[in-house]
């Protein structure tokens, strides 16, 4: 071998140990590793349980005209905001207006037969004083007198409803809010009570969801509960039960339940949201699914928790509890609202930044 022949050698022995070099820096510097995360669950199901729900308004009205009609004008249209006495809708007030001047008339009758009247009974007195006429007589006109301010009372009050039956062929505001539907069109015939709008009032936004039979018992009006909005899975808000009703729907056999929300500013009527109804009391028990404990040092029981702002893994111990077919209970160690990894566990190490997921496949980070 010559000397040419040794440097060749040397070279590119210099140059795999570079690319062997530069393949393990490669190698070093990889993704997070996706892992499976959930919350651990109440042993009475509360703490993981999540409900799908309608961001809708605390008060939401049916407008309606309250007397009958054709449609002529629709000012409005759905989501429109409006403020409290804004004209929405107007009916044809032709009908209405006449029977208001025909009670308009018969006021006039009325007063003019009151008028009469009451110069009779004052001419029948001044008789009666002289005694030309009988005591009988004057009481007659008395009586005709008080007959007559009793239908000049009656048509007064029938020509104020009438004033008011045309002054309702205007659909106004209640409150100020949204248009959140739409009901009639213009020329359409509509009846006394009809809804024509719907009407959602800036008085609150809730969630509405429906609770099955099968845990109905564990929840209760006044509860903290957590939203979580299809849009913006990364934040969650918080809230509270309002109501829950005390029947079951007969088609679905759910219970209707209504949660309010603390600061509801970012959301929208109509959303879509999960609520999870909060099972973290200090007395109450926790379970994880089986694959999620592992062993620590010492033979002690512990699980991967996710840090959701970094994304770093924890190897928490924990106390269990008697195990069960696929969940252990946790006596301590854990909060309801930690994440958890629910398996996979063996391949993971402390500190080593992941990326955790829902069992939808979502990210949970920053939650």
């Amino acid at each position: 071998m010559t000397g040419r022949d040794v440097r060749i050698g040397l070279v590119a022995l210099a140059l795999a140990g570079v690319l062997v070099g530069c393949g393990k820096g490669d190698a070093a510097v990889e993704a997070p590793r996706p892992v499976l995360v959930v919350h651990p669950v109440a042993e009475d199901g509360r703490a993981d349980v999540a409900y799908a729900g309608e961001v809708r308004a605390r008060e939401e009205s049916a407008l309606a005209f309250r007397v009958g009609g054709k449609l002529v004008r629709r000012l409005v249209d759905v989501g429109d905001r409006v403020h409290a006495g804004q004209l929405l809708a107007e009916l044809d007030p032709g009908d209405l207006q006449l029977q208001a001047q025909a009670a308009q008339a018969q006021l006039a009758a009325a007063q003019a037969e009151l008028a009469r009247a009451g110069a009779d009974r004052d001419r029948f007195a001044k008789l009666a004083q002289q005694q030309l006429v009988s005591r009988s007589a004057l009481d007659a006109q008395n009586a005709a007198y008080a007959a007559a301010a009793g239908q000049a009372r009656a048509t007064r009050a029938q020509l104020d409803v009438a004033r008011n039956q045309a002054a309702y062929a205007q659909l106004r505001a209640p409150r100020d809010g949204v248009i959140a539907s739409r009901q009639a069109e213009a020329g359409q015939v509509v009846a006394a009570g009809q809804p024509v709008f719907v009407l959602a009032a800036d008085s609150g936004r809730e969630v509405a969801f429906a609770v099955p039979e099968s845990g109905v018992g564990n929840v209760h009006a006044g509860d903290a509960v957590t939203v979580e909005l299809w849009n913006t899975p990364d934040a969650r808000l918080h809230g509270k039960l309002r109501e829950i009703s005390p029947a079951a729907d007969p088609q679905t056999r759910t219970y209707a339940a209504r949660a309010t929300l603390s600061d509801a500013g970012a959301v929208t009527l109509g959303q879509s949201a999960r609520v999870f109804l909060d099972g973290a009391g200090a007395d109450r028990q926790l379970s994880v699914p089986l694959a999620a404990v592992q062993r620590s040092a010492g033979s002690t029981s512990a699980v991967w928790v996710v840090d959701p702002s970094s994304r770093r893994l924890h190897l928490t111990p924990v106390h269990l509890g008697a195990w069960d077919e696929d969940r252990v209970p946790v006596r301590s160690g854990l909060r309801a609202g930690d994440w958890i990894v629910a398996a996979g566990g063996h391949l993971l190490r402390e500190g080593e930044v992941v990326a955790p997921v829902d069992r939808e496949n979502r990210p949970v980070a920053g939650r």
